[in-house]
């Protein structure tokens, strides 16, 4: 069970890095579905490393990381209807 734990931590990681990147070289925009997705997906997989962990402080930022991307998401599919 270890083991996925410490993969989505991972791949967590590398979402919200790669979100972070591709941002910074505008090869996607920060009110793109793609970017707040791979911060969501990327936010929730952290959280569910930082809880296996009990790193509660890492924790806390990935939950506000989540509660920013997912009404940010939400504003855009709603904005494309």
């Amino acid at each position: 069970m270890n083991i996925l734990f410490e993969a989505l931590g991972w791949v967590g990681s590398v979402e919200i890095l790669l979100a972070y990147g591709l941002n910074s070289f505008q090869k996607i925009k920060s009110d793109s579905a793609a970017f707040q997705i791979l911060n969501l997906t990327g936010g929730i997989f952290l959280i569910i490393n930082s809880i296996y962990h009990e790193a509660y402080p890492f924790t806390f930022i990935n939950a506000i990381w989540v509660l920013i991307a997912l009404p940010a998401l939400i504003k855009i599919i709603c904005r494309k209807k």
